[in-house]
């Protein structure tokens, strides 16, 4: 892990950084080679663990994992452990100068940062850490926020920015200035398309264990390999982008909720795998079966429920659709409401939808699977699509991982 030591925009220092990170005996881990997870390396997939946990990643960790991936939701299950409860006093002694809210959001990043650059310490991988929600509607911030926290440990972080109007505009500066951006929180192929052609990111992702939940939690039917449908076909979407040298954009498959939905999505570019769903390959020696993977998928849903037409969008893309991200691409706009508009004027209505404060309390109450009774109607007027639905309900959930990581840091300091 090369260190660097110049003063980014804040108060403390990549130093001072590398500096808290000392104060932890970490040792680099003697990993070794797995009988299981090398058949699964041979279909073309590389595979990450997705925990934040050190002590759970130890125990599973091999030396076909390339790299680890956090999120709002991991990096605050850590905090509230309090295994840096010590360490953010220590830190507020340091930035006494700013006022309280400049404070949290100080400490917020630096924790990201430290244990961030923890595990790039401990395992030796790339590490994708993702930016304070606060800022997924600011792409000046995230542009700003991403090159800091990226300057950190430019040879190991991948910076996460969430699917937005705005995460959009930002992770294309932030690609222009040659930072690898983890595009999150897609849930269909045609996001993907829009976040590989307009941001040029690193990475996007499919949600599917998400998508899936959505069809079971809202009784329209099993869910089963719809997740899986969108994951294959957008990763032949992606690499098709890629022969046309559109982007260079690779695809990880998210949200993964078992060790036996992997050989349905064999050759992804990539796997973020939950302990969980680790866990269970290894219980089970479960190897990478080929031809299992070239069977054909049928999504399962109640077709009395949910017409098929408001959930084609999940695995298939328009040409208006297709056109609209090319134009985007070529021509970035340099404001969310101009991407907005754009895409509205050419028949994205249902992907970049107005949502009123009554629709958003809404989708933050519900949680990470919204109530499909309760948008329906818009579903069936294409005014929202599930995948869009879906964004929103992932981005607030990570808000309020956020909010209460943000509030265990006012009551330590």
């Amino acid at each position: 892990m090369k260190q660097s030591h110049s003063i980014m925009k804040g108060p403390i220092s990549n130093q001072q950084i590398f500096n808290w990170v000392q104060l932890f005996s970490d040792q680099p881990i003697s990993s070794k080679p797995s009988t299981i997870w090398p058949s699964y390396l041979l279909s073309g997939s590389h595979l990450w663990m997705d925990t934040g946990d050190i002590e759970q990643a130890k125990l599973l960790w091999t030396t076909e994992f390339s790299a680890l991936t956090t999120n709002n939701t991991l990096l605050n299950k850590e905090v509230q452990s309090g295994i840096y409860d010590k360490i953010l006093l220590s830190i507020s002694k340091e930035i006494n100068a700013l006022d309280d809210v400049e404070k949290v959001t100080e400490i917020a990043f630096i924790i990201n940062a430290i244990h961030g650059l923890r595990l790039v310490k401990i395992f030796n991988c790339k590490v994708s850490v993702e930016l304070d929600t606060a800022i997924a509607q600011d792409i000046q911030s995230t542009v700003e926020v991403g090159e800091r926290l990226f300057r950190i440990c430019p040879e190991n972080f991948i910076i996460k920015v969430p699917y937005t109007p705005e995460g959009l505009i930002a992770a294309r500066q932030l690609h222009d200035k040659g930072i690898p951006v983890n595009m999150t929180l897609g849930f269909s192929l045609r996001q993907n398309v829009f976040a590989s052609l307009i941001t040029k990111a690193a990475y996007c992702n499919v949600f599917l264990g998400r998508i899936g939940a959505y069809f079971s939690s809202n009784d329209l039917g099993s869910g089963i390999n719809i997740g899986e449908k969108v994951t294959r076909e957008t990763q032949k979407c992606i690499r098709k982008i890629k022969t046309q040298d559109y982007a260079k954009t690779k695809l990880i498959a998210a949200s993964i909720r078992s060790g036996e939905q992997l050989a349905k999505i064999l050759g992804t570019n990539t796997f973020t795998i939950p302990i969980s769903a680790a866990n269970e390959v290894i219980t089970k020696k479960l190897m990478a079966d080929k031809s299992y993977h070239h069977s054909g998928l049928t999504p399962e849903f109640n077709a009395d429920k949910i017409n098929i037409e408001y959930i084609q969008h999940l695995w298939e893309i328009q040409e208006h659709e297709k056109q609209t991200a090319l134009h985007l691409s070529h021509k970035l706009p340099s404001t969310a409401q101009e991407l907005i508009e754009y895409a509205n004027e050419n028949g994205c209505h249902e992907m970049f939808p107005t949502l009123n404060n009554d629709e958003l309390n809404t989708i933050a109450h519900d949680g990470k699977i919204p109530v499909h009774d309760t948008w329906k109607s818009k579903i069936e007027s294409y005014q929202i699509g599930i995948d869009t639905l879906l964004n929103y309900a992932g981005l607030y959930a990570f808000k309020k991982d956020q909010s209460a990581l943000n509030q265990r840091i006012k009551d330590i300091i």
